[in-house]
């Protein structure tokens, strides 16, 4: 395999820490065939103009948080603009202490797109959109006119565009702020812009401040943060962007909130999402959430709780486990197979070779071996995960490279070699970042 010692390292470092690599995705990706092409058809629907919506379930250590890096990447390569954010306790769709706003924050904070991929993309986006309505306007002149006429002809085009928005919930202050936006742009006036983008990012406290420093008397609040991730949809779209699409994971910070009214509240603002995508008020916005089989399923704290959404998002009676409709709002990955967890285990022995500059010791019978011995456990025929796998497999793998008299025949066999334990035994409610699709 010809890969960079750089992106093999983070790949089996992060692969051993438990998370997921943010590069290198490509060279361990396995399986999943159905779940993408459902992913990839949301696409279409978006780059033609339309929204989509999605729940992504599985269980822990299951690929999900994978699943949804790898499509990241794909968004991104057609010109998507893309967020993510996982839920805590102190980040939820709606709250008393402004949890929904620190949701918005973080979404802000990761924004990003294909020049920009690591986030903090919107000052990118907001200096190419103002570049490329001034070189749009300036083809329209003629050479001699002078460069104050140039400026007011650009100023007018982008209050133009701005004020499009303005149909839209909050649409008139966003126009504004996007007006001078450009001015400070022009001006270079750094502070200005510092403001705006401060403003934009949801960061302001008080509208006294923002009154004080930018003449709009509004502010992000943790009730209308969903109304502006519209509106940057919108924004995005008008600025060359394909759409915009969010992905939040970790549902089960949700279903762990123990106060009844607080977790129907949030399940509240995912039926107003839900609803807003799937009747066409929302347009190129996409939205993916992740969570447990449990989280969504359990009628007493989860998702399926709010009766409103049990109903919209429960499987038919068609649908079974050998026939699953990938076409509905709730997307259930399937355990990889054995075959499927071999070619994985084959890659991640050649990266790992790559990283520490050894010859591959493992061959494809010593791995067979290995499958059929992580098969071989208690439960592991319906509890396996892939987390699972990898980290046994990097174990052995470094076990023999530390120790190279060690075979993989005598380390199988030997009792003592420390398997994963069966998740479903643990009780654990902390989901790391899954890690194989």
């Amino acid at each position: 395999m010809k890969i960079p010692v750089r992106v093999a390292s983070v790949i089996i470092n992060s692969l051993k820490g438990g998370v997921v690599p943010r590069i290198g995705l490509p060279y361990i990706t396995v399986g999943r065939k159905s779940e993408i092409n459902a992913l990839l058809y949301d696409a279409r629907i978006m780059e033609d103009g339309g929204s989509a919506f999605r729940f992504v379930v599985g269980k822990y250590g299951s690929g999900k948080s994978f699943l949804l890096q790898c499509y990241r990447n794909f968004l991104m390569d057609r010109g998507f603009a893309v967020a993510d954010a996982d839920l805590s306790p102190e980040r939820r769709l709606t709250g008393t202490r402004g949890q929904g706003l620190s949701t918005y924050r973080e979404l802000m904070r990761s924004l990003a797109v294909k020049t920009r991929p690591e986030g903090n993309a919107l000052p990118l986006i907001l200096d190419r959109w103002i570049v490329a309505v001034k070189n749009e306007v300036t083809a329209s002149l003629p050479d001699s006119t002078a460069e104050k006429e140039i400026n007011d002809a650009v100023e007018s085009a982008v209050r133009d565009r701005a004020l499009a928005l303005c149909d839209m919930v909050h649409g008139f202050d966003f126009a504004r702020l996007l007006v001078l936006y450009y001015r400070s742009f022009v001006n270079d006036d750094a502070e200005l812009k510092g403001r705006i983008l401060k403003w934009f990012r949801g960061e302001y406290n008080l509208k006294s401040e923002v009154k004080s420093e930018l003449g709009v008397n509004i502010i992000i609040t943790d009730d209308d943060w969903y109304d502006y991730i519209k509106l940057f949809a919108m924004f995005f779209a008008g600025a060359g962007y394909t759409g915009f699409v969010i992905l939040i994971d970790e549902l089960v910070n949700i279903y762990k909130i123990p106060q009844t009214v607080t977790r129907q509240a949030n399940y509240e603002k995912i039926l107003t999402m839900y609803n807003d995508v799937l009747q066409g008020k929302a347009h190129r916005l996409g939205i993916i959430m992740c969570g447990t089989p449990q989280c969504v399923e359990d009628t007493r704290r989860g998702v399926y709780s709010y009766e409103a959404l049990r109903s919209r998002l429960s499987e038919g009676r068609f649908s079974d486990e050998n026939r699953r409709d990938m076409l509905a709002p709730v997307i259930k990955l399937e355990p990889l197979t054995p075959e499927e967890l071999l070619i994985l285990s084959e890659k991640l022995s050649e990266i790992h070779a790559v990283l520490f500059a050894y010859e591959p010791r493992l061959t494809r019978s010593d791995l067979e071996l290995f499958i059929r011995t992580e098969f071989g456990r208690v439960g592991a025929d319906t509890h396996i995960t892939p987390r699972e796998v990898i980290r046994d497999l990097i174990e052995l793998l470094d076990i023999m490279m530390q120790h190279p008299e060690s075979t993989s025949e005598s380390l199988l066999s030997d009792g003592s070699f420390a398997f994963a334990a069966d998740s479903s035994d643990t009780g654990e409610e902390n989901e790391f970042a899954e890690f194989s699709i």
